[in-house]
């Protein structure tokens, strides 16, 4: 027999989680919320019933656009997400009321705010203080995980990644200077990863900060790693160049954005510090250039796996590289795939930028001395990609290598990650006309150039090994819309990556013979990226979004 309190207790959840899918299912309005006070929930019980987004992402909701693709509003209800802004809103609506294309319009409404809506696991500001957090704080002297935190994961993996979230949050960045809560959030993002760069400087991918009392999660991989990680700090350690290089990047576009020096803490000094023991560190060669004998790296990476690309050969070392060259090595790429050749290009050109526009802030504060360390350092990353990293090639001329040894060997191709040799513009490493930079993107583009340019009969992009021979990613098409002024080519694009996201969303990668194959339904990295992308058009060629004659629009 059920008792009364039972029955009555069951009753009142099921109402909770009815209001809560009704919200975020076929019932939401337009703009995407039921009110709470209205149905007599509180906000707490009321979040309780949320439905995961890893789940919700693979299913279509209403209401739909009044496209021809008819596309699912996928953004949860407004209790349901993770963090909110009126700006953010306004953005939308200020862009999406221009579009011409409605289905175009819905993507932007779901993709823009996607990282807010949904991967803002754990954030205090300056002014909250829990007694959880002192907790892990006392005793500290050295403070850490002190002031703003935000712990914002990749999407449908409860793990922070240093590049990803960087990327992810890029679009709000703008909106700091009006939206005291976004630049709490992403001074709490500068912060997180300090912390994170350094407890393990050499590690890619991030468990929840101590403080949040959020739960570590094992990524299920066996690897042996040198030096060695605590792994309820560390979710994966794959040795990234471009990782710390974002590390700088996301306080470099806060700086830029609003000219406050608040993140340059103790902790921020203290982790560019550990940064640049690293790139000193991985700029030895493998063979002591006096002796000529073995010297064992400082990063040594294996795993137990059948996939070649998840490991590094020779004991986790990698192919040897030379000295000299002034270039940094690198691990892995941003794909998180092993590099063939340890001198990777994109990443190197990306620190070169970001270790200028660090010089720059540090200096603007008094640090004379740090602004040369950083700038000599920089100097000569820049110029070991000129000198190492452009090679001649008999139909194309001169081009970026994807990686190269230093010996001479290099590769010759791209991959869809950033930062990529299609993203050096955006990287701010040459200008989008440069001779050479143009023989690559040529090059690249195209299936005789790239074994890595995918085409099918659905869908045609730059792929990567990450996923396959057969899946490209949409993110690819997107930086080749950005890195174009041609109108038709921006415009295929951007229909190319419209057609592959019936979801509502972004997907990693779409199978290029059938687009109902995908990765990820939900990769708030890649909706980032669309995002930037239509705000990008929308101040270069509005035209071709808001129609003829439009004025262009920009976040100001």
């Amino acid at each position: 027999m059920v008792s009364s309190g039972f029955a009555a207790r069951f009753l009142s959840l099921s109402r909770i989680f009815l209001v809560a899918m009704a919200a975020t299912g076929e019932n939401a309005n337009a703009g995407g919320a039921q009110d709470v006070l209205e149905s007599g929930l509180d906000d707490a019980r009321y979040k309780a019933a949320c439905p995961e987004y890893q789940h919700y992402a693979i299913f279509p909701h209403r209401p739909l656009s009044e496209g021809p693709l008819a596309l699912p509003y996928q953004r949860p209800s407004l209790p349901c997400r993770t963090f909110t802004s009126p700006l953010v809103e306004k953005v939308i609506d200020d862009v999406t009321s221009r579009m011409v294309d409605k289905d175009l319009a819905r993507l932007f409404e779901n993709a823009f705010p996607n990282t807010l809506d949904t991967t803002v696991r754990w954030h205090v500001d300056r002014t909250q203080k829990s007694t959880k957090a002192k907790h892990h704080m006392a005793g500290s002297s050295n403070g850490a995980w002190e002031g703003p935190q935000s712990f914002i994961v990749t999407g449908d993996i409860n793990a922070e990644w240093l590049r990803d979230s960087t990327n992810q949050l890029a679009q709000y960045q703008a909106l700091a200077p009006k939206d005291k809560k976004i630049e709490m959030l992403i001074l709490g993002a500068i912060n997180t990863q300090a912390e994170y760069v350094i407890e393990s400087p050499y590690c890619n991918a991030f468990q929840p900060p101590p403080p949040s009392n959020i739960a570590p999660t094992s990524n299920g991989q066996h690897d042996t790693v040198h030096p060695a990680f605590e792994p309820t700090q560390v979710f994966e350690c794959k040795y990234e160049l471009d990782s710390l290089a974002h590390f700088l990047a996301l306080g470099n576009q806060f700086y830029a954005n609003t000219k406050s020096t608040a993140f340059l803490t103790k902790r921020w000094y203290t982790a560019l510090e550990t940064l640049l023991v690293v790139l000193e560190e991985q700029l030895e060669p493998t063979f002591n250039e006096t002796t000529g004998k073995f010297e064992r790296n400082e990063y040594t990476f294996q795993r137990s796996t059948a996939v070649s690309s998840e490991t590094l050969g020779l004991g986790g070392v990698g192919n040897p590289l030379n000295g000299g060259t002034g270039l940094i090595r690198s691990a892995f790429r941003p794909s998180d795939d092993a590099t063939i050749l340890g001198f990777f290009i994109p990443a190197n050109a990306m620190m070169a930028v970001e270790l200028k526009r660090t010089a720059e802030i540090v200096g603007a504060v008094g640090k004379v001395e740090l602004r040369k360390v950083l700038l000599a350092r920089a100097s000569s990353i820049e110029k070991g990609v000129w000198e190492h990293g452009v090679v001649s090639h008999k139909r194309y001329g001169e081009v970026f290598a994807f990686e190269v040894d230093g010996y001479g060997s290099h590769i010759l191709m791209d991959d869809a990650n950033l930062p990529s040799l299609l993203s050096l513009p955006l990287l701010g490493f040459v200008d989008v006309s440069d001779k050479i930079y143009q023989n690559t993107r040529k090059m690249i583009l195209e299936k005789s150039g790239n074994p890595y340019y995918l085409t099918g009969n659905g869908f045609s992009a730059i792929g990567g090994p990450h996923i396959g021979l057969q899946h490209a990613w949409p993110m690819s098409r997107l930086v080749q819309s950005m890195t174009s002024d041609d109108d038709e080519e921006i415009s295929d694009s951007l229909k190319a990556v419209l057609k592959t996201s019936k979801l509502g969303l972004i997907h990693e990668s779409i199978n290029v013979e059938r687009i109902a194959d995908y990765t990820r339904s939900w990769f708030a990295w890649a909706n980032s990226v669309f995002a930037q992308t239509v705000l990008d058009i929308a101040a270069r060629k509005p035209h071709l979004i808001f129609g003829k004659d439009a004025e262009p629009y920009r976040i100001e």
